[in-house]
């Protein structure tokens, strides 16, 4: 028999934490003496009604301690529970939303993807700007402790890797768990803040400064402007590229520096996998927005490597609807959304290591069947990668693309036309926001998308975000079962 007190316990600590998350924008708003706070009030008591409760019900003798299945209970049911709670301030609110369209704007918010449901953002609420800023914060603050905690000891898709060898060197620098959570969760809220005030000096307001900076660390990508970062100037695009930039590399790095020398960072193989290939996209949407698009070298550049790190990143920002760009960085956007970040950052994808790990399991085979009596191990940062974690990589690999493949097939059942199906597809399991074509494209929203496309792509978020298989796996008898 599953005993699932450990998990409910864990999941009402984690609603007291939204509660309190709660309290911010009802506090704003009643500083700044606006109608919004009311939203709030009533989802903060029901909130943390339930999580003292849960609490209180389930407390056992000293730290609980989770078995395996346990944890993908709690994995999955974690951030099922959040969504649901998390959605009823937009319930409550004056935006006059279905439940559906609330609910699709939380999933979206807690798991970093930034697609939306809201036009009119100038003139929204500020509580409700505040509110989707700190979903994606939190959720960001989530996707960190979820990969650096949970993933690894359920090794899945290759993640195992990180759980006795991380990326910055070997068992050595395996720290305690919790320790690490607590040093990497303490680095996010400093860039997050020092984000902000560089955006509030680059002439964005406090709110404005406040909002972007989480939704750019947490590569979330809700803005407080229907135009996005297309709404403000030069300086706060570069700002919030770097932003993206940073939430997308592995926050163990930012760790590593103040323990081992600050050369650490630029030892690890996938971080120069990651800017390279954000340097290789930009370059060459760069050169097509120059040489066919009619733009100037600067105008190409900044517009090109703003909208590719955001792609790549999984965040969602945008300057303008590069979907309108012609057929070649159409195509080149398409495959941005299937490569994703960094292990360990709060972007989504299939992740940069992953495609290292590839690479280098066909190099390894091209070799043998040069030689077939070598030698030929799969390296990673200079360690040897064993069977079993390339065999975990390929198998998620190929359920990833399964899962697109149905997503999309799933979409079109709903009406929806073949770009919007497949892209919305795509920028969902990636959780990367917007997709391509006129209807959810950079300059659209999800709002028009019929309510079962719109469950559908909820799902597809979670199961994005939580790498597949904690999900996927509490549909199978056998986890049941036991």
């Amino acid at each position: 028999m599953l005993d699932i007190r450990p998990v409910l316990f864990i999941n009402g600590f984690l609603l007291l934490i939204l509660a309190a998350a709660m309290g911010v924008p009802l506090l704003v708003d009643l500083a700044t003496e606006h109608r919004e706070w009311q939203a709030f009030a009533l989802p903060l008591m029901i909130t943390g009604f339930t999580g003292l409760a849960l609490v209180l019900t389930n407390q056992g003798d000293g730290t609980p301690v989770l078995r395996t299945r346990q944890v993908f209970l709690l994995t999955a049911g974690s951030w099922l529970s959040v969504a649901m709670f998390s959605a009823l301030p937009f319930q409550l609110s004056d935006l006059q939303l279905s439940w559906t369209d609330c609910y699709f704007e939380t999933v979206s918010g807690i798991t970093t993807t930034g697609a939306t449901v809201l036009t009119g953002l100038d003139q929204a609420p500020r509580a409700i700007l505040l509110w989707r800023a700190l979903l994606q914060w939190l959720g960001g603050a989530g996707v960190i402790v979820t990969a650096v905690v949970l993933l690894p000891v359920l090794r899945i898709g290759g993640m195992q890797m990180f759980h006795t060898a991380n990326p910055d060197g070997g068992e050595r620098a395996a720290p305690r768990l919790s320790q690490m959570a607590w040093k990497m969760l303490g680095v996010y809220a400093l860039f997050g803040a020092l984000l902000a005030v560089g955006l509030n000096f680059a002439g964005m307001t406090p709110l404005e400064a406040v909002c972007h900076a989480m939704s750019s660390l947490s590569t979330g990508g809700f803005s407080t402007s229907d135009q996005s970062l297309g709404h403000f100037g030069h300086a706060a695009r570069w700002l919030c590229m770097l932003g993206m930039i940073v939430g997308g590399a592995t926050f163990s790095q930012y760790v590593a520096p103040w323990r081992r020398g600050h050369r650490t960072i630029f030892r690890d193989s996938q971080l120069r996998w990651y800017l390279l290939t954000i340097a290789m996209f930009a370059m060459l949407v760069t050169f097509w927005n120059w040489a066919v698009g009619d733009m100037d070298v600067g105008e190409a550049f900044l517009a090109s490597t703003f909208n590719v790190v955001s792609v790549i990143t999984a965040s969602g920002f945008h300057t303008g609807r590069y979907d309108n760009w012609g057929g070649f960085a159409q195509v080149a956007f398409f495959v941005m959304m299937f490569i994703g970040g960094c292990t360990g950052s709060t972007s989504g994808g299939i992740k940069i290591f992953r495609y290292e790990l590839l690479f280098a399991v066909s190099g390894v085979q091209i070799r043998r069947l040069l030689h077939p009596h070598g030698v030929f191990p799969v390296l990673f940062n200079r360690f040897r990668v064993s069977d079993a974690v390339v065999r975990s990589v390929l198998g998620f690999v190929l359920l990833y693309f399964v899962c697109f493949a149905l997503l999309a097939v799933a979409l079109t059942l709903t009406g929806l036309d073949t770009l919007t199906s497949f892209s919305g597809a795509a920028a969902s399991l990636g959780n990367i926001g917007p997709g391509l074509g006129p209807l959810i494209g950079p300059a659209g929203s999800y709002q028009a998308l019929p309510d079962m496309a719109k469950w559908l792509l909820s799902f597809a978020m979670l199961l994005g975000r939580l790498e597949l298989v904690p999900l996927l796996i509490l549909f199978t008898r056998a986890f049941w079962r036991g």
